[in-house]
């Protein structure tokens, strides 16, 4: 078998996790139209799981495909697009009227071309940033907002008009020229046990109060991108924050292509 024909196959594997991380974000909508918004927002949490293993599975068998990165992308925009934006509004927007459901429209429309932009960016992109806020991280904002909520018995009406601006600032995150750190450039073969104490001080972190401490975290993420842009720029222009530049001129960029380009 050709490797043409290898990369249009359908691999049961690493689809399987995909379809996990779909039913995840099908189930918290679900889960949200009949009031139970803790499940709704963990579900959500669970499909960022599925979402991180089902491309490592695939590298890992060798079963990329192109089939798979559209069945994935799809598989996002319902999990991290459309999930998010309902079980937003189900809790605390509907209230709002045209402002409510705008403001998640806007967020699912953000997901969208975010997932987009990144397809059209696969294998030209600086690996180590992500342009614009992730939709997972995005999305962990929107649903962690909720879930702490629900956990601290705050009625999602009584702050519509935070969960607005939550949503809607995500929402324009994703699609702006921010720059994330992706740390896809860290190598954790070279540093495993570093790695293990990480992780175990990670859920021991998590395991004390879960929701808050997610999204805190996931907010500071967000919050690191216009931080990161601002540095690395001599003088903050429009390209640096939105416009459909895919390389905005980052300073930072320029000396790195000049300290690769070859001596004399």
């Amino acid at each position: 078998m050709s490797e043409n024909q290898r990369s249009k196959g359908i691999y049961l594997l690493p689809n399987l996790f995909t379809t996990g991380g779909l039913f995840s974000g099908f189930y918290a909508v679900i889960a949200s139209m009949q009031g139970h918004f803790t499940a709704a927002a963990v579900a959500v949490f669970v499909a960022m799981v599925f979402d991180s293993l089902d491309g490592r599975i695939a590298r890992m068998t060798n079963t990329q495909s192109a089939f798979g990165a559209e069945y994935d992308s799809m598989a996002d925009m319902v999990s991290f697009g459309i999930a998010p934006a309902l079980v937003s509004y189900n809790w605390a927007l509907s209230g709002l009227g045209k402002v409510g459901w705008l403001a998640a429209f806007i967020y699912a429309v953000g997901a969208a071309l975010r997932l987009a932009r990144f397809n059209t960016q696969v294998g030209i992109a600086d690996k180590r940033y992500f342009q614009g806020l992730a939709s997972p991280a995005a999305a962990a904002i929107v649903v962690g907002l909720v879930w702490v909520g629900s956990d601290f018995d705050i009625a999602g009406p009584t702050i519509s008009w935070l969960v607005a601006i939550v949503t809607l600032l995500s929402g324009l995150l994703m699609v702006s020229n921010f720059r994330y750190p992706s740390f896809k450039d860290v190598d954790w073969r070279e540093s495993s046990f570093l790695a293990i104490l990480i992780v175990i001080g990670v859920v021991v972190i998590v395991a004390l109060q879960p929701a808050l401490v997610l999204f805190t975290v996931f907010a500071l993420y967000a919050l690191s991108g216009p931080i990161i842009t601002i540095r690395s720029v001599k003088e903050l222009k429009m390209e640096h924050v939105v416009g459909d530049n895919d390389d905005a001129d980052f300073e930072c960029n320029k000396e790195e292509k000049k300290g690769d380009e070859p001596k004399a």
